[in-house]
C-alpha cells in the first residue's frame, strides 16, 4: 500500500475512533439553556398566575415576566461532542455537573429543594409587596425543617410555632440558633411552642388564643469540623398571616429566583393603573421579606429567553449585573436593581418614557 494511502487510512481510522470516543464517553458536565418565561400579570395553563381574593384589584397590562432556566437531569451524562457543541453555542451554557447537583444530590432531592425554595419565595414576595403597600402582615417564627435522626425528630415538627427557647422570647429565626448554641452538647433545651395543628386550627377559627406546650430536647454536637456546637437538628423560618388571599398558580417551576417578579405582579394588581405602562418587562431575582433583591444562577440564559419572547427591559439583581452585561442580547436593556423600591423606581421611569438615566448594568 502506498505510504500516502496508508497515512490517509490511518488518519481516517483515528478520526473515526475520536468521534466514537466523543459520542460514547461521558464527561462530567451538564447543560443550562433558556427555559419558559411567564407573565405574572397574565395566565398560565388557562388560569391567572396571580389570584387575589378579599381585596380590590385593578386591571394591569404589559408584561412582568419571570424567567427560568432549563437544565439537564441529574442522571443524564453528556458526551464530549455535546459538551463541545454546548460550549460553542450562544444560547446554552455547559457547567460542571456538580455545580447543579452537588454532593451526589439526586434529581428527586434537587426537585424537592427547588419546590421548597419556590414556596418560600412566594411567601416572601407576598410579604414584600404588602409591606410596600403598608398592608399589615403578621409574622412568627416556625420550625421550618427537622433533620432525620436528629434529637428533635419526633419532638418538634415542621410548622410548629416557636414562642421561646429556655423561656427567652424568640422574635427572629436566628434567635433560635443563638439560644441553642448557648448550651454544650448533651444539655437540654426547652422549647415553648404552639403545635402546627393548633396554629392551623386557630387561624381557621380566627381566634387569637392558642395553646402552648413545652418540649425538652437534648442537644448533640454538630457535624461541623473544628469546634463542636450544640444543635438539635432543626432549621427555623418565618410564617405569615395575610389579611386577604393571594395565590400564585404556577406549576413545574422551582427555586427562589421568581420572587422579585411575583412581588411586582402582586403590587401591580393591587394598585390603580399599570406599573409597566404597557411595556414588556422581564426580570429575575430572589426577594426577602424586607424587599431586598438577591442574585440567582443562569442569568445569561434568562436574558436570552426573555429577549426571545420580546422583552425590552430586564430587571437584573445588582450582583448579577456584571455577568449579564458580558453578553447582553441585542435590543434588551439590563436594569440594575437591589430592592423592590429600585425596581418600582425604574418602572416609573419606563412608564414615563424617561429611560435615559436608568441604572443599567455594565460588564466592569
Amino acid at each position: 500500500m502506498p505510504r500516502r494511502t496508508a497515512t490517509m487510512l490511518a488518519s481516517t481510522l483515528m478520526l473515526i475512533a475520536l468521534l466514537c470516543a466523543g459520542v460514547f464517553i461521558p464527561v462530567p458536565y451538564a447543560e443550562m439553556s433558556p427555559g419558559p418565561t411567564v407573565n405574572t400579570l397574565g395566565e398560565h395553563d388557562g388560569e391567572p398566575v396571580l389570584q387575589i381574593a378579599g381585596r380590590k384589584t385593578y386591571p394591569a397590562d404589559g408584561h412582568l415576566n419571570m424567567t427560568t432556566v432549563r437544565v439537564t437531569s441529574a442522571d443524564y451524562r453528556m458526551n464530549l461532542v455535546e459538551a463541545v457543541y454546548g460550549w460553542l453555542a450562544h444560547d446554552t451554557k455547559v457547567v460542571p455537573h456538580d455545580t447543579l447537583y452537588p454532593d451526589g444530590k439526586t434529581e428527586e432531592e434537587s426537585t424537592q429543594e427547588n419546590a421548597e425554595e419556590f414556596s418560600q419565595s412566594q411567601e416572601s414576595a407576598k410579604v414584600a409587596a404588602l409591606k410596600e403597600l403598608d398592608v399589615p402582615v403578621k409574622s412568627w417564627v416556625i420550625v421550618s425543617t427537622v433533620v432525620k435522626d436528629a434529637p428533635a425528630e419526633g419532638k418538634l415538627h415542621a410548622g410548629d410555632v416557636i414562642k421561646a427557647v429556655d423561656g427567652k422570647p424568640v422574635k427572629e429565626p436566628s434567635d433560635v440558633a443563638d439560644l441553642v448554641t448557648e448550651h454544650r452538647p448533651g444539655e437540654d433545651v426547652v422549647f415553648t411552642i404552639v403545635p402546627a395543628k393548633e396554629q392551623a386550627a386557630a387561624e381557621k377559627e380566627k381566634r387569637t388564643a392558642v395553646k402552648t406546650e413545652k418540649v425538652t430536647v437534648t442537644t448533640r454536637a454538630s457535624d461541623d469540623a473544628g469546634e463542636k456546637r450544640a444543635v438539635v437538628g432543626i432549621s427555623a423560618g418565618t410564617d405569615h398571616t395575610f389579611p386577604f388571599t393571594v395565590d400564585i398558580k404556577l406549576a413545574d417551576v422551582g427555586g427562589p429566583s421568581a420572587g422579585l417578579m411575583f412581588a411586582l405582579g402582586i403590587y401591580d394588581k393591587l394598585t390603580p393603573g399599570s406599573i409597566t405602562g404597557g411595556s414588556f418587562v422581564a426580570g429575575t431575582g430572589t426577594i426577602d421579606d424586607e424587599g431586598k433583591v438577591g442574585p440567582i444562577g443562569g442569568i445569561e440564559m434568562k436574558t436570552v429567553g426573555a429577549r426571545d419572547k420580546g422583552a425590552e427591559y430586564f430587571l437584573t439583581p445588582a450582583d448579577n449585573c456584571a455577568a449579564a452585561a458580558k453578553d447582553t442580547p441585542d435590543g434588551l436593556t439590563l436594569v440594575k436593581v437591589g430592592t423592590i423600591d429600585d425596581a418600582l423606581d425604574a418602572l416609573k421611569d419606563i412608564r414615563a418614557g424617561d429611560t435615559a438615566d436608568l441604572p443599567t448594568c455594565t460588564a466592569s
